[in-house]
């Protein structure tokens, strides 16, 4: 394997797991800079055997990979002093608590007692454990616990942290908690971060790329913004009695045919003018534009919402 370049945290080369039964990874080949990256996939894609692969807690069956220049045959224990690791599963010890068990992370990690003391209270408060951080944690919510987990994965100041599904099983409270929590680490750390999930939409809100794995292979990876590309679709969202319905009748009555989605209608921007010639260009649309705004406002009704549509990760789904 070349040697890798600055900037690039992880690279792989025809990276393989076989099984025998199942194919977890197929000459994979990735390459993932800083920032937040999210690794999306549906259950058995090979998210979490990547993972487990980088930080060399299983051997790969073929290819090689690096994990911040490491080779991962060779040197997974600079890999394991370097990058912090949640894993999906739970695995904390109930009967100690979150403070107990970060600060023996952190001196696991090589640093002294007294050290690993003051970063166990640093992290556990940037993670919302503060106040309960001397509880067993078998008394604590799925939420605590994973806040726990996440806590240990920075105690030893990693420069990669690897979240293995960090939202499994939160309610949407803690889900968005977990979520800041993951954009906080990437942003205002300066934390490289991977974060795997199968809830494909989540991580549209948090990640800089996203890395998308299908069967062990490598569907796409891209920028998170060249996923959501604008699709030519606008959503139109009108306030008022019936409005919903007055509107598409005199958007139709008008050539601006429309679709409902929910409340919503939308509006194919490239299917046709309203004088009836194919819209090439965005002066065109901005006529739709206009054309939608004096139907609502001749209509009497409230105009909400005249935006852009855009694509979704899952989309990339759809278009295989």
């Amino acid at each position: 394997m070349e040697p890798v370049h600055a900037g690039v945290v992880v690279q792989t080369q025809r990276l393989t797991k076989d099984y025998g039964a199942v194919l977890a990874l197929d000459a994979l080949d990735l390459e993932i800079g800083p920032g937040i990256t999210g690794l999306v996939g549906a259950n058995g894609a090979g998210k979490s055997t990547l993972l487990k692969i980088l930080l060399g807690l299983v051997p790969a069956t073929g290819g090689r990979a690096q994990v911040l220049g490491h080779d991962i045959a060779t040197q997974g224990p600079a890999i394991r002093a370097a990058v912090g690791y949640l894993p999906e599963h739970d695995c904390l010890p109930p009967d100690v608590s979150a403070s107990d068990f970060v600060v023996h992370m952190a001196m696991m990690s090589g640093l002294p007692k007294v050290a690993a003391r003051e970063r166990a209270a640093e992290v556990l408060r940037h993670v919302g454990l503060a106040e309960e951080r001397y509880r067993p944690m078998g008394g604590y919510s799925t939420g605590m616990k994973q806040k726990a987990k996440l806590a240990q994965a920075l105690a030893h100041d990693p420069r990669l942290v690897l979240l293995d599904e960090p939202t499994n099983g939160l309610d949407p409270a803690a889900r968005d908690e977990m979520l800041g929590l993951v954009q906080r680490i990437g942003h205002d750390f300066g934390i490289a971060v991977i974060v795997t999930s199968h809830l494909l939409g989540e991580l549209e809100r948090v990640s800089d790329h996203v890395v998308v794995l299908d069967g062990g292979h490598l569907l796409r990876a891209s920028r998170t913004d060249e996923f959501l590309d604008a699709t030519g679709v606008l959503l139109v969202e009108v306030l008022g009695d019936d409005a919903t319905a007055r509107m598409a009748q005199a958007l139709a009555a008008a050539g601006v045919a429309t679709t409902p989605r929910g409340a919503l209608l939308t509006v194919d921007a490239t299917a046709g003018h309203p004088d009836g010639h194919e819209v090439h260009d965005s002066h065109d649309i901005h006529d739709i534009h206009d054309v939608i705004r004096d139907t609502a406002s001749d209509l009497g009704v409230g105009l909400v919402r005249l935006q852009v549509d855009h694509r979704r990760i899952e989309d990339v789904f759809s278009d295989e």
